[in-house]
């Protein structure tokens, strides 16, 4: 699947500033960065997580990462930005856990999005399971959607893009 994303993604990666907004282990922000990204924004709620992450992109010497401890929402939310990006990102990855489509969490995500987080013509990620609720789509542009196993996953831009 990540091999997929990416090769939809390549033409858009090289040089992107991109934004990991869930990002967990950090796959997919390591990959954006491993494939010639020129930034990434990890964003993790766990403490211990985002410090593992932050050691682990310390040991591999990577330039252009920051990892950032906060809600997903509420990094988006709010009004001050101290990432190096102002708020404007390129490439969104929303592989959040999967209760966050059944809470709503991902459809508010995609919402904030909106409000001045992303940069014209910005492609965004989404990945949820199956058996979950679909996110709300509404006013995004599905470039590519499809199934694999018990996962759902959307590429998205906005929908004037």
């Amino acid at each position: 699947m990540r091999e997929t994303l990416f090769n939809w993604l390549q033409p858009r990666i090289v040089g992107a500033r991109c934004l990991d907004l869930y990002a967990g282990s950090g796959a997919l922000g390591l990959e954006a960065l491993s494939r010639g990204a020129d930034s990434v924004v990890f964003v993790e709620r766990q403490r211990l997580v985002a410090e593992a992450l932050r050691t682990l992109l310390r040991d591999w010497q990577a330039t252009g990462a920051q990892v950032i401890c906060d809600e997903a929402l509420s990094y988006l939310n709010a009004g001050r930005r101290s990432d190096q990006h102002s708020g404007r990102f390129d490439v969104v990855f929303l592989d959040p856990p999967y209760a966050a489509s059944r809470d709503g969490e991902l459809s508010a995500a995609l919402e904030a999005l909106r409000q001045g987080n992303l940069a014209e013509d910005a492609r965004i990620y989404v990945e949820h399971a199956k058996s979950d609720p679909e996110p709300l789509l509404k006013g995004w542009r599905q470039l590519r959607t499809g199934t694999a196993g018990e996962v759902r996953y959307h590429l998205l831009a906005a929908s004037d893009a």
